[in-house]
């Protein structure tokens, strides 16, 4: 038996014929990586978009707080102003049962508790 070394020919098709053996293994290969790559695409989008909603959500409540918040400074400050003038001093110590001098107190013993009196302590924010 001759056995004779392969001609280029046979060599150069032999090669192509290994490539093509490989080239399924290849896509494969490919597609688990593009499969793969999908999945992570999915769960970064999916991600972001949790992030995306749960990150509206506390601003929207924390906004709400803000305004809260604002509108208890600007009470406290509507508060401060009023407590400093004349009329809101004359009207505490009404209420602490002062009176101006040459007044007449005059008590009816069955007189009706009056709602809504100014004497009424508010609670401040």
């Amino acid at each position: 038996m001759d056995v004779s070394p392969p001609t280029p020919e046979a060599q150069a098709w032999r090669a192509r014929w290994r490539r093509l053996r490989r080239f399924p293994l290849t896509m494969m290969i490919a597609s688990l990586l593009l499969a793969l790559g999908t999945v992570q695409l999915a769960f970064q989008i999916g991600t972001s978009v949790y992030r995306t909603v749960t990150w509206r959500q506390e601003t929207a409540q924390v906004q709400v707080r803000v305004d809260t918040l604002q509108r208890d400074v600007q009470t406290l400050k509507d508060a401060q102003q009023a407590g400093s003038t004349v009329e809101y001093l004359r009207t505490l110590a009404r209420c602490q049962g002062f009176v101006d001098p040459g007044e007449l107190v005059v008590v009816a013993s069955r007189a009706a508790g009056a709602s809504g009196n100014i004497c009424d302590s508010l609670r401040l924010p």
